[in-house]
């Protein structure tokens, strides 16, 4: 690979972060209801030795509260008051079960050199890359994406200079599974296709797969497996080469060069041929995605073998409820839990006549297991309760709307514009407006939520009126 130098010196680069508000796991954010640390994980897994030393540490030094996150990563809210000496120590305790950067040793303590800590903290940010939870598994798979998800996270990690990129680039890296989640938009998006001399990889910027969305720009070229690794690194350079100081996302980079000019700049990182395919703009994803397979029992490549999943109520866990969680993963399973961009768990390689067993305990732990449940369709963001900035209690209010949601509607509940629950525009958006009063969204190809169509909705109101739109011959409401 070519290994040419950036303009920008390296050292230099790695200090010059760009600032964030978000969670880490070495960055406590405070919140209404106390810190919150976020643990990502890598290709959204996690050991069951792993998730009880969260599930011990959040009872610790924290509320017990451990939310999944729509990046398939883990967060401990609830952080106790600095002053105790908590976020030390849950750091520690993570650091030690395996959960930090792969940066060398990561200091703990209150006494450590502000620059090992700088890029300690930045590796950390930078580990973003989503895969399939059925990563390896899925019987439609065309790639099994594991092992270059591991380069890819080692890449991010171990350049000094990738440091520099906000905590909230992204990059998804699909094998073409049923259980993938193609409509978060990433800012390099890579996903295999069957070509006719072998697996290729598609990619696109600032964006998602095509197939069930109609992602735009569209795949703007292929490669070899064997070379995604080096695309990303020329990517990534190219975008901390050209992108304007305030640019953290690879949109922001777009609206001032052109994809053409991107991929020029980014030929110099490479040794191999990088062109745009004008054939391959309007390619589409071969299998159509399916999110309910992320829910009950279902086969994996390997016969016999079957994956559990389910889903904590608007994806939060107890520290109890993991901790059993993990035990069933090492009862009838691999050891390992799989942390989906639904908000859900997934225990890999159960014997297929040891699911209905499986799943009936994850069910007694309060997971919902079949898509038919209403709480399946909602997400929520933190609400009033965690947030200062929401405007309503959305966790409290989704468990109301659970209760009256029609069949098959999917509703985001958000308690600001921000949009934290949800990275996406859902089919309906209910947006506080104040305590237990919201405006309804539907998603319309409109920015933002879509198009605003009721006001100031009391949540048994917004039940009646997502009824009506759903099912408009119930009633004479015109939508």
């Amino acid at each position: 690979m070519n290994q040419a130098s950036p303009s920008t010196v390296l050292p230099d680069a790695a200090l010059a972060l760009r600032p964030s508000a978000c969670p880490g796991l070495l960055r406590i954010v405070a919140a209404r209801d106390g810190g919150i640390c976020r643990i990502k994980l890598p290709g959204g897994e996690l050991s069951a030795a792993q998730a009880i030393a969260i599930a011990e540490a959040s009872t610790r030094h924290a509320s017990g509260v451990i939310e999944l996150t729509n990046r398939a990563n883990l967060q401990v809210r609830g952080v106790h008051a600095v002053q105790g000496g908590h976020e030390t120590a849950l750091i520690a305790a993570l650091v030690d079960a395996g959960l930090g950067p792969a940066v060398g040793p990561i200091p703990a303590n209150a006494a450590v050199d502000a620059a090992g800590l700088l890029l300690a903290t930045s590796a950390d940010d930078v580990r973003n890359v989503m895969v399939s939870p059925t990563a390896g598994r899925d019987p439609f798979a065309l790639f099994d994406t594991r092992p270059l998800c591991t380069e890819l996270l080692a890449l991010l990690q171990t350049e000094a200079r990738f440091a520099a990129l906000s905590p909230k680039f992204a990059l998804l890296l699909d094998g073409g599974e049923r259980l993938a989640r193609v409509d978060h938009p990433h800012d390099v998006w890579l996903a295999a296709t069957q070509a006719d001399d072998g697996v290729r990889f598609v990619f696109g910027l600032a964006g998602c797969p095509a197939g069930e969305t109609n992602a735009k720009p569209g795949a703007l070229g292929a490669v070899l497996p064997t070379q995604v690794t080096g695309l990303v690194r020329a990517l990534l350079h190219t975008f901390l080469d050209l992108a304007a100081a305030d640019a953290t996302r690879m949109r922001h980079l777009l609206t001032a060069h052109s994809i053409d000019a991107v991929l020029q700049h980014a030929r110099q990182y490479i040794d191999f041929p990088l062109s745009r395919d004008a054939s391959l703009a309007h390619w589409q994803r071969g299998t159509p995605a399916d999110a309910t397979l992320r829910l009950g029992a279902h086969a994996q490549r390997v016969v016999g073998l079957q994956h559990a999943g389910g889903q904590p109520p608007l994806g939060r866990l107890d520290a109890a409820t993991l901790h059993r969680l993990a035990k069933l993963s090492q009862q009838h399973g691999n050891s390992t839990l799989r942390i989906t961009p639904w908000q859900s768990v997934l225990l890999p390689d159960i014997a297929a006549n040891h699911a209905a067993a499986v799943l009936a305990e994850m069910n007694a732990l309060g997971l919902a297991c079949d898509p038919a449940q209403p709480i399946t369709h909602l997400i929520a963001c933190a609400g009033s309760t965690g947030c200062a900035k929401s405007l309503a209690d959305t966790k409290a209010d989704a468990l109301l709307l659970a209760n009256r949601l029609p069949a098959g509607v999917d509703v985001h509940l958000s308690g600001c514009p921000r949009s934290c629950a949800a990275v996406y525009c859902a089919p309906y958006t209910l947006l506080a407006t104040a305590p237990g009063l919201y405006d309804l969204y539907r998603r319309n190809g409109e920015p933002d939520f879509g198009s605003c169509v009721a006001h100031q909705l009391t949540i048994e109101q917004a039940a009646d009126m997502l009824d009506s739109l759903a099912h408009p011959a119930r009633s004479p409401l015109d939508a």
